[in-house]
């Protein structure tokens, strides 16, 4: 497992930059240089679940492992979900398997600096490094630029 760690500095208060990454309208916008149709469904618990999914309803299962909203949360993951069927024991979702994506929030001179921390296979190093680094740029944009309403649809602790 390899860590891959990405940084940028947002002109917007931690509380903002927090609610772009979180919530469902934005997240889905800073999140299409991934895949378009990327969304994410969690309970928002530590030791819950969380679905990180593409617009088929295919993607990653994981759980919450450390959440200081809004501050800090740190995703372990743990398998796939495919047509339906969740897949914790093959080899490929053993070869990753325990995998973090962190993100930390620090407030900054010029507003917040984000630093993400991902865990990944050497096959996925390229497509997570292209990835993070347009998405990055689009959670800049959408944070800075545009008046997001503020997420009730969940609790982050």
């Amino acid at each position: 497992m390899k860590d891959l760690n990405f940084s940028i500095v947002i002109s917007a208060p931690v509380e903002k930059v927090w609610e772009t990454l979180w919530n469902d309208h934005t997240y889905r916008k800073w999140t299409a240089p991934f895949n378009p149709g990327s969304y994410m469904e969690s309970d928002w618990q530590v030791g819950g679940k969380t679905l990180f999914l593409d617009a088929e309803r295919n993607g990653m299962l994981s759980t919450i492992k450390t959440l200081e909203s809004p501050r800090l949360v740190e995703f372990s993951h743990y398998g796939e979900l495919n047509k339906g069927v969740e897949d914790t024991t093959s080899d490929r979702v053993r070869s990753y398997a325990g995998a973090v994506e962190r993100y930390e929030l620090l407030p900054d001179e010029k507003g917040t600096l984000l630093k993400v921390l991902v865990q990944t296979n050497d096959e996925y190093e390229q497509m997570m490094n292209d990835g993070f680094t347009k998405s990055l740029q689009e959670l800049k944009e959408l944070a800075e630029y545009t008046d997001s309403p503020v997420n009730t649809k969940h609790d982050y602790n």
